[in-house]
C-alpha cells in the first residue's frame, strides 16, 4: 500500500501537501523517538548478544523488525494523508493497539521476574509503552476531530487558500514535519535553477500569512490591544515593543528553544569522542586478560555497560550532530523569517 499511495498521490503538489491531520507535528516527533528509541534496543540485543558464547537472535532481531515496522507506518501515514483516506488510519490505529498490549505484556513479565529499574532493557520496554500510548492517544485525537468513523457526520475540511491559488510556491507550511526540517519540497525549485535562471514567476507569490499586509493588520490589532490596556492608567503610554511580543512573540521564542537545544547537543560531541578514547584505551589495556562472557540467563545490560561501547558511542555522535545542524538550521530560519514579517509589519 505505501508504493501504491505514493504513486497515487504523485500529482500537483498544490494538491497532495495541505491537509494535515490533528496532531500532525506530534505524531512525527513521536515516531521519530519511536526510531531511536529502536535503534537503541537493537543495539543493547548486539551487545548483548556479542558477550555470550552462542548466539540469541531474540535479543535483537524482533526490534529490527519493530523499526522496519515504524518506518513502514510513517510512509504509511503520509501517503493517507496526502491522499485524504483517513478512514484507512483504522488499520494503524489497530496496530499501535497490538504493539502497546505486547509491550506491556512484556514489560509486566519483566517485573514479575525481578529484573530492575536500573536495566537498560527494562527502560527500553517502559519508554516503548509510553510511546505507542501516546500515539493511540494521536490516533484517537483524530477520529474524535475529524469524526471519520463511529458519527454520522464527518468533518469536511477545506484546502487553505494559498493552495488553491496555483501562483503561491512557497509550500514550507504545508509540507510534513520531515520535509520542512530538510527543506525537501524546494528541491524542485533548486533542479529548474540549475537548468534555466530563475524569474520572479518561477519564485511565485508570497503565503498570505508573510504578507506585509497580513503583518501589518497583526501588529496593529496587538498595538491597539497595548491602547485599550494602558488607557486606565494615564500616567503610560503603549509600547511599541510589547505589541511585537504579542504579535511575534511565539515564534521568537520557538527559535531560541531550537538555539537551545542545537547547543546543548553541542556537549554530545566532546562526552562522545571522551568515551571512545577512553573506550580504546580500556581494550588496549584488557586485550591479555580473559573477556567475561555473560551467563544467558541473565543478559540484561546497564546503561553504564551500553554507554562504554565505542561503536554505540560512535553512532549516537552521528546522530547528535544530525540533530545538532538541524535544530541550528530551524533555529536560523524562524528568526529569519520572523525577522522579515516584522519588518514588513513596521
Amino acid at each position: 500500500f505505501p508504493g501504491w499511495g505514493s504513486q497515487s498521490s504523485k500529482v500537483q503538489i498544490h494538491h497532495n501537501t495541505w491537509l494535515h491531520f490533528p496532531g500532525h507535528n506530534l505524531r512525527w516527533i513521536l515516531t521519530f523517538t519511536l526510531l531511536f528509541v529502536h535503534v537503541c534496543e537493537i543495539a543493547e540485543g548486539i551487545v548483548s548478544d556479542t558477550q555470550m558464547k552462542s548466539r540469541h537472535l531474540h535479543l535483537f532481531l524482533p526490534a529490527i523488525m519493530g523499526f522496519v515496522a515504524a518506518t513502514v507506518s510513517i510512509v504509511y501515514y503520509h501517503n493517507i494523508e496526502t491522499s485524504n483516506f483517513p478512514k484507512l488510519l483504522l488499520a494503524l490505529f489497530l496496530y499501535w493497539i497490538m504493539a502497546f498490549v505486547t509491550k506491556t505484556i512484556k514489560l509486566v513479565r519483566y517485573c514479575q521476574d525481578g529484573v530492575p529499574f536500573s536495566q537498560l532493557r527494562f527502560c527500553i520496554t517502559g519508554i516503548m509503552v509510553i510511546l505507542y500510548g501516546l500515539l493511540m492517544a494521536v490516533e484517537i485525537n483524530v477520529i474524535r476531530v475529524r469524526r471519520y468513523v463511529f458519527f454520522m457526520n464527518p468533518q469536511k475540511v477545506k484546502p487553505p487558500e494559498d493552495l488553491q491559488d496555483l501562483g503561491v510556491r512557497f509550500l514550507q507550511p504545508f509540507v510534513n514535519l520531515l520535509s520542512k526540517a530538510t527543506y525537501w519540497w524546494m528541491n524542485t525549485l533548486i533542479i529548474s535553477a540549475h537548468k534555466k535562471p530563475v524569474d520572479l514567476k518561477t519564485i511565485g507569490k508570497l503565503p498570505i500569512a508573510m504578507r506585509a499586509l497580513t503583518n501589518y493588520v497583526c501588529l496593529k490589532e496587538a498595538y491597539e490591544e497595548q491602547k485599550k490596556k494602558v488607557a486606565e492608567q494615564p500616567n503610560r503610554s503603549p509600547s511599541i515593543w510589547l505589541a511585537m511580543y504579542s504579535a511575534f512573540g511565539r515564534p521568537i521564542l520557538l527559535s531560541s528553544t531550537f538555539r537551545y537545544l542545537a547547543d546543548l547537543l553541542g556537549f554530545a560531541g566532546p562526552l562522545c569522542i571522551s568515551g571512545i578514547v577512553q573506550g580504546f584505551q580500556n581494550t588496549t589495556n584488557n586485550t591479555n586478560t580473559t573477556e567475561k562472557v555473560k551467563d544467558p540467563s541473565n543478559s540484561y545490560l546497564s546503561s553504564e555497560e551500553f554507554l562504554r561501547n565505542v561503536y554505540v558511542l560512535a553512532v549516537l555522535l552521528f546522530l547528535a550532530l544530525i540533530l545538532q545542524r538541524t535544530f541550528l538550521q530551524a533555529s536560523y530560519y524562524v528568526t529569519t523569517e520572523t525577522g522579515i514579517n516584522l519588518r514588513g509589519a513596521l
